[in-house]
């Protein structure tokens, strides 16, 4: 049993094996807060139930619940949801589907024990996550947004944010999730008469985020729901009006699907109008930055001149070499960034969405 709960194959011969895969497949997250007693059994079982449908991707589970970015074979979706109502726990769940899709978002099933699947910060034992901020569906966020006595604000992180964001949305620039929380309270102090609108990709992190604002005593919290990807599916589904500005970032192979056609971020080396964002090809660095095409193909993919002279190195040297060097990507020519954070730009980030 226990050969069927991880992956056996290396993740470049995963990751070409989708690649070069005819299978259509679907792209979905969700997320429930639930208590799970023993996360690890229901990890293992979980793992072995999605195997068997061929469902690819990230979750994370702990006792406070479950947070999941996967792709599920097409021809097996409807399987998959019947599935998922043979728990309790998820019958009636939403699954956001994503609208930029062609199948290719994960390559590897990666099910990961943690502490909590939304690292906060939070220890105050009188903190009550269920007493969450007023559900919005698109259309009445939309009416809400126009109100002028309304704050929108931005409970991603600063590279996600970076890409797109909702119009005249406050956009913090913070690295993680822990660090937003408390500077959103205190930023907003002087205005707790205001509607306080939160969003994020999938809604995870507003459910915790509009809690959090009630508990340090803001009252007309709101949040949207299913986030800018349930969002941007109803806008596109019932003709509304987008007022979301550019790119979704998601955590997965893609890196961000289009949802306003405008291009508000820049490439970090050049400062030509630009959002796609890459990974540095420096397996030494791999930091995540914004890149144009053409500075893509001037450094070879690379985040920098050095990471791109190091990777001309043949693999075993660079491996002795990488020993002695440090890869940070700090400093680009047009200074984009005051400081540039490597662990927010990695996706090895403490949220995934």
């Amino acid at each position: 049993m226990g050969k069927l709960l991880h992956n056996r194959i290396n993740r470049r011969e995963l990751k070409q094996r989708i690649q070069e895969s005819a299978e259509l497949r679907t792209t979905i997250s969700f997320y429930k807060y639930f208590n799970i007693p023993n996360p690890k059994q229901f990890r293992d079982e979980l793992f072995v139930l999605y195997q068997n449908l061929g469902v690819l991707g990230r979750i994370y589970v702990a006792e406070e619940g479950i947070n999941a970015q996967i792709s599920v074979p097409s021809a097996h979706f409807e399987a998959f949801k019947t599935l998922m109502d043979q728990f309790e726990a998820f019958r009636g769940l939403r699954l956001n589907i994503a609208i930029e899709d062609d199948g290719k978002s994960f390559f590897a099933l990666i099910i990961k024990v943690r502490e909590k699947i939304v690292a906060d910060g939070i220890d105050d034992p009188n903190f009550d996550p269920a007493k969450t901020g007023t559900h919005l569906k698109a259309a009445d966020w939309n009416r809400m947004l126009s109100d002028p006595n309304t704050i929108v604000v931005d409970m991603r992180n600063h590279y996600e944010s970076e890409i797109g964001h909702f119009d005249k949305a406050i956009v913090p620039d913070v690295a993680t999730f822990r660090e937003e929380l408390p500077l959103v309270a205190d930023l907003l102090a002087e205005k707790r008469e205001k509607n306080i609108l939160m969003y994020c990709t999938g809604g995870i992190r507003c459910e915790k985020a509009s809690a959090y604002m009630k508990y340090r005593g803001f009252e007309n919290v709101f949040q949207l729901e299913g986030g800018i990807i349930e969002y941007a599916r109803v806008v596109q589904q019932q003709g509304l009006e987008n007022k979301f500005l550019g790119k979704n970032f998601v955590f997965d192979e893609r890196l961000g699907e289009r949802i306003g056609n405008e291009i508000i971020a820049q490439c970090h080396q050049c400062g030509a109008p630009c959002d796609n964002h890459t990974n540095c090809q420096n397996e030494y660095c791999h930091i995540l930055f914004i890149q144009c095409d053409a500075c893509k193909a001037q450094f070879q993919g690379c985040c920098s001149v050095q990471c791109s002279d190091f990777m001309h190195y043949p693999k075993e040297e660079r491996k002795l070499l990488a020993v002695k060097m440090t890869f940070n990507g700090s400093k680009f020519g047009k200074g984009v960034y005051k400081a540039f954070r490597k662990s927010a730009y990695s996706l090895r980030t403490d949220v995934v969405e």
